[in-house]
């Protein structure tokens, strides 16, 4: 018969038992350190070297030991949950930002729960009392249209972390990309290219990327003293729909045009389908370039010039700065600066 010491140190004594038998005082025992150790090493919170991180990590694998959370949210007045507020799960863009979200938060024991709020102000209200209702640790918000002031009372009962805005408020840390270089990069490059006559496909009116990143793309045109002609600015909502929509209003109004920005991918994507259905190539009659730099941009034809937005890292950004606020932290991260990508959707006007 084996003892009760041999049952817990064998590894295949691990596999063999229940794993709800190994408890922290085991991994700590057999790594040679105390329980307030493992836990804080669990927690992320943990300062230690990587020798005693190491002898952790190889306990609990010899073990086979699983964390209950639910236990270790008791124990410290938590549920080692994170609320996170998107606009749309099944978009492109925020899908990767979401990832990124995921993988970070689960790296140190916390889980996300994740709702939409689909760009509407009391539904991003509603998704917080559902957050709330569920006790989760924080709230991150990917843009939304919820008020600063919104932000700022929430911020008050737990702590939150927005994306796209630029605000400051006790318990609220704001992670803000600079739209405004992104749109100008995007039109500094066709005008490098020679283009003159440079069509802006606009975003949602009321979404803060959208006047961020057509003052970018009047800044350009303005610097290299091209006349802003009004025709050549679109309404559009972010969508493929409102690309196409946008190009076939440029051909009902017969405004000459050798370019088209517009201010995110997948209204570019909607803009090539309808150069092509009017016969006409991309790059070699339209340049064509977009703004985000979305996993498809690469494999679009031709691939997609677009204004590089780290999405992903956003996700891990937003991520470790709430794990900083829970810690009591202020979060010291930081957003890159845009960068534009060439690839094969620009070229050269005709003639050139």
């Amino acid at each position: 018969m084996k003892t009760k010491t041999e049952t817990r140190r064998s590894p295949r004594a691990g596999a063999a038992h229940n794993r709800q038998e190994v408890t922290l005082q085991m991994v700590a025992e057999l790594a040679g350190v105390s329980p307030s150790t493992v836990s804080r090493i669990l927690n992320g919170t943990a300062v230690v070297s990587d020798e005693k991180r190491k002898a952790i990590e190889r306990a609990i694998a010899r073990l086979g030991f699983v964390p209950n959370p639910v236990a270790r949210g008791l124990a410290g007045g938590r549920t080692l949950s994170v609320g996170v507020i998107t606009q749309a799960i099944d978009s492109p863009f925020y899908g990767v930002a979401l990832r990124g979200i995921e993988d970070t938060l689960g790296k140190a024991g916390y889980s996300p729960l994740f709702v939409s709020g689909h760009w509407d102000a009391a539904e991003e209200a509603r998704c917080i009392d559902v957050l709330r209702s569920r006790r989760v640790d924080g709230i991150i918000v990917l843009t939304g249209r919820l008020s600063d002031q919104a932000l700022r009372t929430q911020a008050k009962a737990l702590p939150v972390v927005v994306t796209g805005r630029r605000l400051k408020a006790p318990g609220l840390f704001a992670l803000e990309f600079d739209n405004f270089e992104g749109g100008r990069l995007a039109t500094q490059h066709l005008l490098d290219l020679g283009h003159r006559r440079i069509a802006f496909i606009a975003g949602d009116a009321k979404h803060p990327d959208t006047s961020e990143r057509q003052r970018g793309y009047r800044a350009a045109l303005d610097a290299a003293g091209v006349a802003i002609d009004p025709a050549l600015v679109l309404p559009g909502q972010f969508v493929e729909e409102s690309g196409v929509a946008a190009v076939e209003r440029l051909f009902e109004s017969r405004t000459p045009f050798t370019a088209i920005f517009a201010a995110n991918d997948q209204m570019a994507f909607g803009a090539a389908l309808a150069l092509h259905q009017h016969s006409l190539r991309v790059p070699h009659d339209v340049s064509l370039v977009g703004f985000d730099d979305v996993p498809s941009a690469l494999y679009a034809i031709p691939p997609l010039s677009t204004v590089h937005q780290p999405v992903y890292e956003i996700g891990c950004l937003a991520a470790a700065a709430m794990l900083q606020l829970l810690a009591g932290e202020a979060p010291t991260v930081s957003v890159p600066a845009p960068r534009f990508v060439v690839r094969e959707s620009s070229r050269a006007p005709r003639g050139r």
